[in-house]
């Protein structure tokens, strides 16, 4: 009889073999968490440093590996996204400290880092090692191991990429089992883990079902919602600029990343100036009749055709039956209404953009909203002109939590052409049904246990120059003043962090009866 991963009704049978890697990988998981959580923070950046390291040298080779397995996207820009997350992330996070406690003598108060433990990491067949890359170190910095459940049609990849990060973690001395990769995944086995108690925090990337999944499976979960950017072009902006970088961001990689804008606005007072910068671009605007036939391709019965996603523009052009020149980047089909009457204007993954124009900045303002109402709402939308009230009043309008200004929004929203966060992670906060509203990070996997003192200035909070943190090894140097003063560091413990015999011994007779109760 199968064995269930979890106690939880109603039970999800899955094979025993299946069943038993994935128990091992949690158990190993779990084992290198205990284990890397009282590294230092000099230890961390080594371990992530000889992470990226091996991430950056194997890009290009992901990159092939990624589109010969999945049909999706293109070579160099897949490998540029696995170049931005390797070094580029850990550079970006080298300031934030999430391993040191912080102790404020102002604030009478003691904080201390908890790393997350066990994460499930979802990744999608659109981004499929680039986000591999980016979870890897999301729980490297946080101190936390990852185990990976790849889409089926990205599997392979994933599996070999999740190996090789394993290998350099530990040559650089970090704990067996800190990264792992599912290599059979399954609708059921998924289930099971995400339901897992030992199972701390999933990381949910990938199509909508997945992720309510992931939150209604009892542990708990960051997930993100759809896009479905809607870009507006001023008439007081550069015309070719901004035709440049929509249609820079719309091609690149085929326009997989969620980040992509999916509707065009403009002023109709605009539309001659705009149509021959995005003609001059690369861009082709469909005609009336191919975008009759653009449309019934591209959402049969009012569904995407997810043959077109990450292909293409000159291969979807063909299949929908017209033809455009081999150097066309993106597809521009024009449309007269938006919303759940018009598919084109609904999320596409694809270098298709529908474009709608209107007559004033109010109009293409309630336009995006009506957008987003559709779908997309809590993620993205782009802005492009000189006006710093007509940007604010925008981006107030709307439901989202970026809005790139004058910036390629693929990239921008990313944090890869703007200042934000780079992340393959778009929290849509509460608009979105998403827990967090911004760029994922490392930061949102630790939580801090905190030592409040009275606030009574007659009650003293003592003097912690001499408190060690509980660390195995050299701690990280303070930081410079004003910023809170870092412990130092404890020494070696004699044995097993600390522990004696008899308590690891108890500890491992609880993990057991832990993993036995509910087994049938």
């Amino acid at each position: 009889m199968p064995i269930q991963l979890h106690d939880d009704s109603p039970r999800l049978a899955i094979p025993d073999r299946a069943e038993s890697i994935a128990r091992m990988k949690i158990d190993r998981a779990t084992w290198a968490v205990r284990a890397f959580s009282r590294y230092d923070r000099a230890a961390v950046m080594k371990i992530a440093r000889a992470v990226a390291e091996a991430a950056h040298q194997a890009a290009q080779t992901y990159a092939e590996w990624a589109v010969r397995e999945t049909g999706m996207g293109v070579v160099e820009h897949k490998k540029l996204k696995n170049e931005l997350s390797a070094h580029p992330l850990v550079d970006f996070y080298e300031g934030m400290d999430l391993v040191n406690p912080r102790v404020d003598p102002a604030r009478k108060m003691v904080e201390i880092p908890k790393p997350a433990g066990v994460v499930l990491a979802l990744t999608p067949a659109t981004n499929p090692v680039s986000t591999l890359y980016y979870k890897t170190l999301l729980a490297v910095l946080s101190r936390s191991a990852v185990i990976f459940s790849p889409h089926p049609m990205a599997k392979a990849c994933c599996n070999d990429a999740a190996v090789r990060l394993e290998a350099a973690a530990v040559a650089a001395g970090a704990p067996a089992g800190l990264i792992q990769c599912i290599e059979e995944p399954s609708v059921p086995l998924v289930q099971a883990l995400m339901a897992s108690p030992k199972v701390q925090v999933i990381l949910a990337t990938g199509g909508s079902p997945m992720v309510r999944a992931a939150y209604a499976s009892g542990n708990p979960a960051i997930g993100v919602g759809p896009g479905n950017a809607p870009v507006y072009v001023d008439p007081d902006t550069d015309q070719n600029a901004a035709a440049k970088r929509i249609v820079d961001s719309k091609s690149f990689d085929n326009s997989v990343l969620c980040t992509n804008e999916s509707v065009l606005i403009s002023l109709d007072q605009d539309r001659s100036r705009l149509e021959r910068a995005l003609r001059a671009n690369g861009a082709h605007i469909c005609n009336e009749a191919e975008v009759a036939k653009l449309r019934s391709w591209l959402f049969p019965e009012g569904h995407l055709n997810t043959a077109a996603v990450g292909k293409s523009a000159v291969w979807i052009a063909a299949q929908a039956g017209f033809r455009v020149v081999p150097s066309t980047r993106i597809l521009i089909a024009p449309v007269e209404v938006v919303g759940l009457d018009e598919p084109l204007s609904k999320e596409k993954l694809a270098p298709v953009l529908a474009w709608a124009t209107v007559g004033t900045f109010e109009r293409a303002t309630g336009m995006a909203q009506m957008i987003l109402r559709m779908s997309g709402a809590g993620h993205s939308a782009a802005f492009h002109g000189e006006d710093p009230q007509k940007a604010m009043d925008f981006a107030s309008a709307l439901p989202v939590y970026r809005v790139v200004v004058n910036a390629p929004c693929s990239q921008g929203a990313a944090g890869f052409a703007t200042h934000l966060a780079p992340s393959f992670m778009i929290g849509t906060g509460y608009a979105g049904r998403s827990s967090v509203g911004e760029n994922i990070g490392p930061q949102h996997l630790v939580h801090w246990t905190r030592l409040a003192w009275n606030s009574d200035a007659a009650v003293p909070m003592g003097d912690f120059t001499d408190v060690r943190a509980p660390f195995d090894g050299p701690s990280a140097p303070p930081p410079a003043a004003p910023r809170p003063v870092t412990l130092a560091p404890a020494p070696a413990p004699a044995n097993d962090a600390g522990m004696d015999r008899d308590m690891l011994r108890q500890l491992i007779l609880q993990e057991l009866r832990e993993l036995t109760r509910g087994q049938s």
